[in-house]
């Protein structure tokens, strides 16, 4: 196994090059690109050179800085918690805190802060590049003005075509059942994998799994754990080696 996987390294690394580009990442970055695309190197190779061409074009500076998007981050909407049970950063989005962006490009600019922040806070030292996280999505209390089905695909096709195989699990909590149909349009711009990611939380099992996968001491009190909640711009990461 571990022959063939470094076959279809060498593969997908010669097809980066034909494609005019260069790597500078490590195996497990790679290795993401290739699970994402069911270990086809050219496949693999094509999206590592879309993601490269897309952060330099959308994050020019290597980060999204807190300062770049202040009106996402003044909602209060994102916090980050910590690490569940199995070393996953674990991020909680406060739906009833979210209302459309009026500036689009900010609110794409923020998916990327928090995705890389959350991604960034498992660091032990430096970035190994396999590095997963786990999403919850707490729709308590939404109304209509809340729902915001293209803001929801945004962060959902970021994650596939930009962060393969960050995503560890993401639990859906408290639905109600006006976002049912709405949650049946964005699942169809999610790819299989993806969705078999998702959890639903309803059943007293499922709410037990949950609990459980995160972890009391990550998991907040209102959701069943012991933490406090932390708004993402509260949370200082500590520098990495160089």
């Amino acid at each position: 196994m571990e022959e063939n996987q470094e076959i279809v390294l060498t593969q997908m690394r010669k097809s980066v090059e034909k494609l005019g580009s260069s790597i500078e990442h490590g195996e497990p970055t790679l290795m993401r690109f290739l699970i994402a695309r069911s270990m086809d190197p050219d496949k693999a190779a094509k999206m590592f050179v879309q993601w490269q061409k897309w952060r330099a074009s959308l994050v020019p500076n290597g980060s999204i800085s807190a300062s770049e998007v202040p009106d996402e981050l003044a909602a209060k909407k994102l916090y980050l918690q910590g690490l569940s049970n199995k070393g996953y950063p674990v991020m909680i989005v406060k739906a009833s805190n979210h209302f459309h962006s009026k500036d689009q490009l900010q609110f794409k600019k923020f998916v990327v802060h928090l995705l890389d922040k959350t991604i960034a806070s498992s660091f032990k030292g430096r970035e190994i590049g396999d590095e997963k996280l786990i999403g919850i999505l707490d729709l308590t209390d939404i109304s209509y003005k809340n729902i915001d089905a293209r803001g929801l695909i945004t962060g959902f096709q970021f994650l596939q075509a930009y962060y393969p195989e960050r995503l560890a699990k993401c639990f859906i909590l408290n639905m109600p059942w006006f976002f049912v149909s709405v949650w049946r349009l964005v699942s169809r711009f999610l790819e299989k994998a993806t969705l078999e990611k998702v959890v639903i939380v309803t059943s007293d099992d499922e709410k037990r799994d949950f609990i459980e996968e995160v972890g009391g001491e990550t998991l907040p009190e209102e959701y069943g754990g012991r933490a406090k909640l932390r708004a993402i711009q509260e949370v200082e990461l500590a520098p990495l080696e160089d």
